[in-house]
């Protein structure tokens, strides 16, 4: 199944992490969850040709809601073959509760891994603990034949001579079949946050990871990399998502961030590759010895 197979409704925006590269940190305490009214109406309309065959249920942390199982029953009723969960996959590691979300109809995890070690993992997150946590949960539910695991990392200056790590840390896991890897966005003009690595660091170690998914089996996405720089590692760059819905006040602080701005964009033809960002081009400037146009239509 491709994104445009899936939908993603942002449902709650409390969160009990508090990790350092957050899209929206800055932002959440005023983001509204998605009305139950409009999650019924999206659910209703999911006939026909407007029929997706899946769903993500998302927000800041979308296992803080009490009634999660119940949207998940909802729809599992409303003619999608797969719900998924994004989540830090912390509230994973209570069985009975994981159990239940079960029993509701997910079958898809999609899961946020900061580090390979609770010390990596958990500096990130700001909360002790954490680590041990979602590794307890995806051990659990690799029991189960049915499910798909997803794992997702962003690369900050803080996790990318990590990658391969982490690649390897749960390389045992039979149920995980994807594993993503997103170059960091700052929300911002700005790299307040001191996070964004030069690209040419991190290039040698995402080519390692990516070589080691595949030597377990495992699908990888990179997502916010030019395409130039990913390219040699074959069709990896992925920037597509599901349709999202989501409080409209995300937009415009998700438009800061600064699209398709690179020296080459009239002369390259790739179709998926976003560019650079405003904030990495004024810390590091326009690379255009590291980046090339590309020449062929993708």
């Amino acid at each position: 199944m491709s994104h445009s197979d899936y939908v993603s409704v942002a449902m709650e925006f409390r969160c009990d992490l508090a990790c350092i590269h957050c899209m929206i940190g800055g932002i959440k305490k005023r983001l509204q969850p998605l009305p139950l009214g409009a999650f019924d109406q999206i659910l209703a309309g999911n006939t026909g040709t407007n029929r997706r065959r899946g769903i993500v249920l998302t927000g800041a942390e979308i296992t803080l809601r009490r009634d999660l199982p119940d949207l998940v029953r909802k729809a599992k009723n409303s003619n999608y073959e797969h719900v998924r969960i994004q989540t830090h996959g912390m509230h994973l590691c209570d069985t009975a509760y994981c159990d239940a979300l079960l029993d509701a109809g997910v079958d898809e995890f999609f899961v946020s891994v900061a580090g390979s070690s609770a010390l990596a993992h958990d500096a990130i997150t700001g909360r002790h603990g954490s680590f041990d946590k979602m590794a307890k949960a995806l051990d659990y539910l690799d029991d189960f034949d049915h499910l798909t695991l997803i794992t997702n990392t962003v690369v900050t200056i803080r996790s990318y001579l990590d990658l391969t790590a982490i690649v390897g840390r749960f390389a045992h896991l039979k149920r995980l079949k994807q594993m993503e890897f997103w170059y960091y966005w700052s929300m911002h003009e700005r790299d307040n946050g001191d996070l964004l690595p030069p690209l040419s660091a991190v290039i040698p170690h995402l080519r390692e990871a990516i070589a080691a998914c595949r030597r377990r089996g495992a699908r990888v996405e990179v997502k916010n990399f030019p395409e130039c720089l990913t390219a040699p590692f074959g069709d990896v760059l992925c920037n597509d998502q599901p349709q999202l819905h989501i409080d409209p006040s995300f937009w415009s602080e998700f438009e800061r961030n600064g699209f398709h701005q690179c020296v080459y964009r009239d002369k390259c033809r790739s179709q998926q590759c976003l560019g650079l960002n405003a904030a990495y081009i004024r810390r590091y400037g326009w690379e255009p010895t590291l980046l090339h146009p590309l020449e062929a239509d993708r």
